[in-house]
């Protein structure tokens, strides 16, 4: 039961930072597009994808220097290639849902734009942080080595000073 609230509460506070670094990302993704709107003639979607790869920066230094930074940095092209791959599928979700919505629909007013951002956003969010998890900063394994002084290991330890 330990192990089990112990691993709970680390996903807990990893769901937390990921989703402080994606609500800051967020504001910039949204932020980036309504002035790339305001400011030029570009289509909406275009405007849209600007927006996407401005925010896809903020939060790769987000995620790497606050959610993740305890993760295995020994691969940091691998980790960049895949964080690039991922973003970029988020990337056809997310614009994926404003184009629909637009060109599909016809819905193409500021607020129904900034709506189907937004949710476009949400989606493509579920698939980033199953991904970046999953495969871009993954946790380093733990090392089984036994303690001084009995037969417990130092993961076994580590876990015991964590938990009250």
């Amino acid at each position: 039961m330990e192990q089990g609230s112990s691993g709970l509460r680390r996903l807990f506070r990893e769901v937390a930072k990921f989703g402080a670094v994606g609500g800051a990302g967020v504001l910039v993704n949204l932020g980036v597009f309504n002035l790339v709107r305001q400011a030029t003639d570009l289509q909406v979607v275009r405007a849209s994808v600007i927006a996407t790869v401005v925010a896809i920066v903020f939060n790769y230094v987000g995620f790497r220097y606050f959610t993740y930074r305890d993760r295995d940095k020994s691969r940091r092209t691998r980790e960049m290639s895949l964080f690039l791959l991922f973003s970029v599928i988020g990337l056809v979700i997310e614009n994926g849902v404003l184009y629909t919505a637009t060109y599909g629909f016809g819905w193409d007013s500021s607020l129904q734009s900034n709506i189907f951002k937004f949710l476009g956003i949400g989606i493509a969010t579920l698939f980033r942080f199953w991904s970046y998890r999953s495969w871009v900063f993954r946790a380093l394994p733990v090392r089984e080595e036994p303690v001084a002084g009995g037969g417990a290991t130092v993961a076994d330890e580590r876990l015991r000073q964590r938990v009250p």
